[in-house]
């Protein structure tokens, strides 16, 4: 039996200003979500396994994380909230996706030996971080009926957790795909990396804007609210956030044909290498796509989801 739908604890969504009931709506955008961040995932694994490059193992670990927190969302808008979904969402969506994602930025731009001492912490403070979410108390039993935010259900180190993961490395992100798209424009990519990517400079800036973007409209539920409650908003933030940031992936993944030239098969279409982190310093971050989701060698990749988990948080 589908349950009914509310807003504030309580009080249910049509006594409440700016809400209203869609639930159906709701379902939609947080199934499409889930099914957008796989098939992202899959892409970017794909890429690691021809290549064996660690930011696109690390990017693979954060979509299939953000994965799992969407399915949360999905589950508990299709079904109601009940203290896994919740703890699952929160954990998945709000505190590990984000770190994973700059992990694979920290690789891109710093190369390997700093991004393996990141990618210990990461380990370590990730592994905490879950211990805390799955065991901490929660202030009152989970409503099924109420989209559940951080500080309604969990006290502060919960929350510290969330705010460091899904802020902090977001703007990481955010930052790295700012900071290539802004060369590119400039002209500062280096001739021989954009020669091989066959992208012009223009396209791969388009792209880490267009991944900017997205990351910030999943944190951004507010342009959505016409749709309905913040629960419907938020599932529509974190669709189109997500879509946005694979379609950056895929603009710098797509590479010209020449005319009378056959498309390349999937493994030709994989970008060149234009340097191997094994073998030497750190690459441009300015410089093609060629990184699965890394439209300029940059962290400007999936740069998302800050998290699905942004809003549990709150």
């Amino acid at each position: 039996m589908r349950r009914t739908t509310l807003g504030r604890l309580g009080a249910p969504r049509s006594a409440a200003p700016g809400y209203g009931s869609t639930p159906v709506l709701t379902d939609a955008f947080a199934a499409a979500a889930t099914l957008i961040s796989l098939a992202f995932a899959l892409c970017t694994f794909e890429r690691w396994l021809a290549r064996r490059r660690r930011h696109e193992l690390a990017w693979s670990v954060s979509l299939v994380l953000f994965a799992a927190g969407s399915m949360a969302l999905w589950a508990g808008a299709a079904l109601g909230w009940a203290s896994w979904s919740l703890r699952a969402f929160y954990l998945f969506g709000g505190v590990l996706n984000v770190p994973f994602l700059a992990l694979g930025t920290v690789y891109l731009l710093g190369g390997t030996r700093l991004g393996d001492r990141v990618g210990a912490s990461v380990a370590l403070l990730g592994a905490f971080a879950a211990g805390v979410v799955v065991t901490a108390p929660t202030r009152r039993p989970v409503a099924p009926d109420v989209f559940p935010t951080g500080k309604v259900y969990f006290g502060v180190l919960p929350r510290v957790l969330a705010a460091v993961g899904s802020g902090l490395a977001a703007s990481v992100i955010i930052g790295g795909a700012l900071w290539s798209a802004a060369r590119l424009l400039r002209g500062r990519t280096r001739p021989a990396a954009a020669g091989r990517s066959g992208l012009p400079a223009g396209r791969l800036a388009a792209a880490n804007v267009l991944i900017a973007v997205g990351t910030l409209i999943i944190s951004a539920k507010q342009i959505f609210a016409g749709l309905g409650d913040e629960e419907t908003a938020f599932s529509a933030a974190v669709a189109v956030g997500i879509a946005g940031i694979f379609a950056g992936f895929l603009l710098t993944s797509a590479r010209p044909v020449a005319a009378g030239q056959a498309p390349p098969t999937m493994a030709g279409a994989l970008p060149p290498h234009a340097s191997d982190r094994s073998a030497g310093g750190p690459p441009s971050v300015d410089a093609p796509p060629v990184e699965p989701a890394t439209p300029v060698r940059s962290s400007a990749e999936p740069v998302t989801p800050p998290g699905l988990g942004a809003r549990p948080r709150s």
